[in-house]
């Protein structure tokens, strides 16, 4: 098992209640997120991490098994007013080997993910991207050198729209157990990486962190001490300030953060008491994005 893992698991519900779909107690739940996957997505599994295309029209995200493992890549689109069915795009690899975290780039000129398919073990998750044409045809995926990849975990790859990269690691000379790192391609095409320095990467267990398109807003995953919740940062002159935990439930931890193209609205996997997890809405700021993520099917939630 990864070596987060059972961070991200303990005390969510508990992690057996969880699998075994039993739901806290209402007075628990914290008011705010809305369920927002769409019932053609919603499975007995664990839904999570979403990424639209620049139209919003195409959405690719990761499914997992009740307990948050076996990590599978999973796409839809919207087509006639309703999702076709669920299947892997066609760069996935093939089962068992896991792989996650899925990002288009702003202008949805290619994606993002983490993959362990280099590694007969199936452990080491590094980032991996791949283009995407005018035409909509996907190209052969390709492994990013280091120092983007490290010998340890990388997870959660996304871009601004300047190119830089965040993603979270837990390489050795971090400040904490895993920390939150920014890589930069410079003209010549080589890439440079640096830790994103407190107050985002700290002594605590960093391992995602979502930017929005303008990189102004940067939504954290972090495990404090009291399993992983989400932490809101607006960049400011002198660099990031915390604004502040997003409302989402104490009980389980929260995954694959979202932000809405204009940075209002958050989406966000967590535990379900019938459907193990799925993916929530949240508004950050009065209105939030109406509209987003826009609807497909009839009846389906959107704001």
């Amino acid at each position: 098992m990864r070596p987060w893992l059972p961070a991200l698991l303990a005390g969510s519900l508990s992690s057996a209640a969880l699998i075994a779909g039993i739901p806290p107690a209402a007075a628990d739940r914290p008011s705010g997120p809305d369920l927002w996957t769409p019932p053609a997505l919603s499975t007995a599994g664990y839904e999570s991490t979403p990424t639209f295309s620049p139209d919003g029209r195409e959405l690719v995200y990761m499914a997992a098994d009740p307990s948050f493992t076996r990590w599978r890549l999973q796409m839809v689109r919207c087509e006639d007013g309703r999702w076709t069915a669920p299947r892997p795009p066609a760069f996935a690899a093939a089962p068992p080997d896991a792989e996650a975290d899925p990002g288009y780039t702003p202008d949805g000129a290619g994606l993002y993910f983490v993959s362990a398919r280099h590694d007969p073990a199936n452990e080491d998750l590094d980032i991996w991207y791949v283009a995407r044409s005018a035409a909509g045809t996907w190209g052969k995926p390709e492994r990013l050198p280091a120092p983007v990849n490290s010998p340890h975990a990388e997870l959660l790859p996304r871009a601004d729209r300047l190119g830089n990269l965040y993603f979270g690691s837990s390489r050795p000379g971090g400040h904490g157990q895993s920390d939150i790192y920014v890589a930069t391609r410079g003209p010549a095409g080589a890439w440079q990486v640096r830790n994103a320095g407190p107050p985002v990467s700290t002594a605590a267990n960093e391992y995602e962190a979502e930017i929005s398109a303008d990189g102004r807003t940067l939504i954290l995953v972090a495990d404090r001490g009291d399993r992983s919740h989400l932490y809101r940062f607006e960049r400011a002159a002198t660099g990031w300030r915390e604004i502040g935990r997003v409302p989402a439930d104490p009980d389980v931890f929260q995954v694959g953060p979202l932000l809405s193209p204009d940075a209002r609205a958050l989406l966000f996997a967590q535990a379900h008491p019938d459907r193990s997890g799925e993916i929530y809405r949240i508004d950050l700021m009065p209105g939030g994005a109406a509209g987003w993520p826009r609807p497909c099917a009839e009846g389906e939630h959107g704001v």
